[in-house]
């Protein structure tokens, strides 16, 4: 059995779609959807990923204020720019590209940021209403690890998932997530003592530690759910993910391909909650 291939591009590419179309519905109601980026240093990874996210806003026809600094940036004048751009009314998301320099405290700047303008979902605002089951703004790439998983119609409902790593932007919102549509979620991590024995009974499994082969095909069920969340180099320097792909793919169900899988979807996620920020500013007229 090959596993069917869950198509992050062609996903992401219906959903911008979707962005798009109600943006325009938008500033027919004179808001303009608007998304402000901070980039502080000249760390390339990061600079690639802040221009996919303005070229984003581009295409779906929202305001993006992309705003660089160099390491030089004081902690204090970081704060002030995201004050400022809290209490701007054209800027409904505010996005602080991490990592930070060493000198910055990432997790007080991402406390500075306003809830309601949070649309990465690292404000422990946005971490508390998804653990209470709250509106709030979700963390973009479990959030789009869940649409990959709606897309394909798949009822969590009673299925076992096991998500692999517990960190705050990934591990542990996957988990709350897949939680809040009734799935049993065990989570391991790097003092898990027996891993393959918590995978092989899993129907659905996230791969989120950014370590090269952490799940191979002898630790995956027949008909399994695969969602490799990694972003890796092999050998030859090409990206890959967590999953090793070509023994997976012949024993899962389902599995996404690294790149072509989650990469795009998170990008997609930070718009649409973007947009909704900016749809929510409609009910506080």
């Amino acid at each position: 059995m090959t596993a069917q291939l869950i198509d992050g591009n062609a996903l992401s590419r219906q959903l911008r779609e979707e962005v798009a179309q109600r943006v325009s519905a938008l500033k027919t109601q004179g808001i303009t959807p608007g998304l402000a980026v901070i980039l502080v240093g000249e760390n390339p990874a990061s600079q690639v990923y802040v221009r996919n996210k303005v070229k984003a806003c581009h295409d779906t026809g929202m305001h993006s204020v992309l705003e660089t600094y160099p390491d030089s940036m004081t902690e204090a004048e970081l704060l002030a720019r995201v004050e400022a751009l809290n209490a701007d009314p054209s800027i409904h998301g505010i996005l602080v590209q991490l990592p930070l320099p060493a000198h910055i405290d990432a997790q007080k700047v991402i406390e500075a940021i306003s809830p309601e303008k949070d649309v990465d979902g690292f404000h422990v605002a946005s971490a508390g209403a998804l653990m209470t089951g709250l509106p709030g703004f979700w963390p973009c790439t479990p959030y789009g690890c869940m649409k990959m998983l709606e897309s394909i119609g798949y009822d969590l409902r009673g299925k076992h998932a096991v998500v692999i790593g517990r960190s705050n932007i990934v591990g542990k919102p996957m988990a709350m997530m897949l939680l809040a549509k009734d799935a049993t979620v065990t989570i391991c991590h790097s003092r898990t003592a027996d891993l393959k024995a918590q995978t092989l009974q899993a129907d659905v499994i996230v791969a989120a530690v950014g370590r090269r082969n952490v799940l191979t095909a002898d630790m995956v069920k027949p008909g399994a759910v695969v969602i490799d969340v990694g972003m890796n180099r092999n050998d030859e320097g090409k990206l890959c993910g967590d999953v090793d792909f070509a023994g997976v793919k012949e024993v899962a169900g389902w599995i996404t391909p690294v790149p072509g899988g989650v990469g795009p979807m998170t990008i997609t996620m930070l718009m649409v909650n973007t947009l909704a920020s900016a749809e929510n500013t409609l009910l506080r007229r």
